[in-house]
């Protein structure tokens, strides 16, 4: 335990001190706070606009992240012959590979902590066609980055410590501080007199971006074993695309076709004279209320072994695209920005049962893919 531990410090360590890390987390940060300045005649519109974007620039900061990080923390290694030379001692192959990935995750944590602070703070900067800038809260900001790069060159300077890593630690203190004064001392105006207030469901939705960057980070870590920095990041990419396409390319094809079929009388003429009779038996089973239908909360009942005889009547998904589809990771599950379009700006609105469940996805499936990752480096000869 105190091994993995110690690996998993060294690997979070390692990370925080590649300059790369640094700036991705600045420039992700300082960019999130750039959205919240310029006129977007957006037709009211503005406020979401800049929301939605924030998210977009962390799950994408999140992306080179991961694959950079990754490559910087195993790849790396096993290059350079110092996995070779931790593996000599006693430490299993598989310990670690996760005490890797602990490292790793809680680096993607850090930064997406930051990121999520300035979120928040364009949440509140955000205006409509009727505001201004708030330069108040830009000064706030940009100052917080510029004391924290002064302490780091400071301690860098008299005291030999590395810049990078003191910069990072530095920033994750020094934006806390500036969001709180940005809330306390500074106001927005928007149309109509209404005052701008932080949209605190960026919190929930900042920690489903954060469950993908998880899963991001474990896939990135898998293709470490094998791979340099560039194939990572080309294989991770695609499948980023492949998952944000998840519910048009797999999903339409992997849905059983009687989900929405379930009427007394099938519109559809693809079904036969024998599939009909079957979905009018099925319905006759479990229409509660004897519509002729059935609602999507009552299709959820349909026993197992009636859903086998639909699929043995050839009213199933695809096989190949039921195998897709829970193969390639769905990016849409961990993009709630639809949420955030009401007026409401409170987490208790939010709903958190969701963020429960895609922990569990996320758990399950970060589990699946350091399996396969532990039996890719089991398998590889370190030189």
């Amino acid at each position: 335990m105190r091994q993995s531990l110690t690996i998993a410090t060294n690997a979070f360590m390692e990370l925080v001190r590649q300059p790369v890390f640094l700036l991705l987390m600045t420039s992700s940060a300082a960019f999130e706070i750039f959205l919240a300045t310029p006129y977007y005649f957006a037709f009211g519109d503005e406020p979401k606009l800049v929301k939605n974007s924030t998210l977009a620039v962390m799950l994408l900061a999140g992306l080179f992240g991961a694959v950079l990080s990754a490559s910087a923390s195993l790849a790396r290694e096993i290059r350079a012959g110092t996995a070779l030379a931790v593996l000599s001692k006693p430490v299993g192959r598989a310990q670690f590979l996760l005490a890797k990935y602990a490292g790793l995750a809680a680096a993607l944590t850090l930064m997406a902590y930051v990121n999520m602070v300035a979120a928040l703070i364009a949440s509140q900067m955000s205006f409509d066609v009727y505001g201004d800038t708030d330069l108040p809260a830009l000064g706030f900001f940009f100052g917080s980055v510029v004391v924290a790069y002064g302490f780091a060159g400071f301690s860098n300077f008299f005291l030999r410590r590395p810049f990078a890593s003191d910069a990072v630690f530095a920033l994750v203190v020094m934006v806390s501080v500036a969001a709180f004064l940005i809330v306390e001392f500074t106001t927005q105006m928007r149309s109509l007199g209404e005052m701008s207030r932080v949209d605190w469901r960026l919190v929930p939705a900042a920690l489903l971006i954060l469950f993908a960057l998880w899963i991001l980070a474990a896939l990135a870590l898998a293709c470490s074993t094998r791979f340099d920095m560039i194939p990572t990041l080309a294989i991770c990419s695609a499948v980023f695309l492949l998952g944000l396409m998840s519910d048009y390319l797999f999903g339409r094809h992997a849905v059983p076709a009687w989900r929405f079929e379930l009427k007394e009388e099938a519109s559809n003429s693809q079904w036969s004279e024998r599939q009909r009779a079957l979905l009018k038996e099925i319905v006759e089973k479990y229409d509660q209320d004897r519509s002729g239908k059935l609602e999507a909360g009552e299709r959820e009942k349909i026993s197992p072994q009636d859903k086998a005889r639909l699929a043995r009547a050839g009213m199933g998904g695809a096989w190949w695209a039921s195998v897709l589809y829970t193969v390639v990771p769905n990016w849409q599950l961990f993009w709630l920005a639809d949420v955030l379009e009401t007026g409401q700006t409170e987490m208790a609105s939010f709903p958190w049962g969701y963020v429960r469940g895609a922990l569990v996805y996320t758990v399950c499936y970060v589990g699946a893919i350091l399996s396969v990752a532990v039996l890719l480096f089991q398998e590889r000869e370190l030189s």
